[in-house]
């Protein structure tokens, strides 16, 4: 998929998943929970632990997991050059199609670093 729109593709995922929220409140707070410990306090920094987020969601082929994990990177203070380098462990993980998506990844995370300008 090639995203034309970061923050437009990112708005329509979030409507969707508010309108899922409701048939199953249990599991998306759950989800939620899941994630903010995740990427807490730990050996790892937060920075550190989107930079693998957002390779798994090449790795896994992840539409929405590439802009939502590139806009934390940013969050986090990752640099480009952080993202291509995580990139490319995920390419080298998961072959020809992550290399792929790790194409977008980097448009996400270029787009949404101008956004956040």
């Amino acid at each position: 998929m090639a995203v034309e729109n970061w923050q437009e593709f990112l708005k329509q995922t979030d409507g969707r998943l508010a309108e899922l929220r409701p048939g199953i409140p249990g599991v998306m707070k759950g989800f939620g929970e899941i994630a903010k410990n995740a990427i807490g306090a730990g050996a790892l920094d937060a920075k550190t632990k989107e930079l693998i987020a957002l390779s798994i969601g090449v790795a896994a082929r992840c539409d929405a997991c590439l802009g939502y994990h590139a806009k934390a990177c940013i969050k986090y203070g990752a640099t480009r050059e952080e993202v291509s380098e995580a990139l490319g462990v995920a390419v080298y993980m998961g072959g020809g199609p992550s290399l792929m998506y790790a194409a977008e990844a980097l448009s996400a995370f270029d787009a949404l670093s101008e956004d956040a300008k």
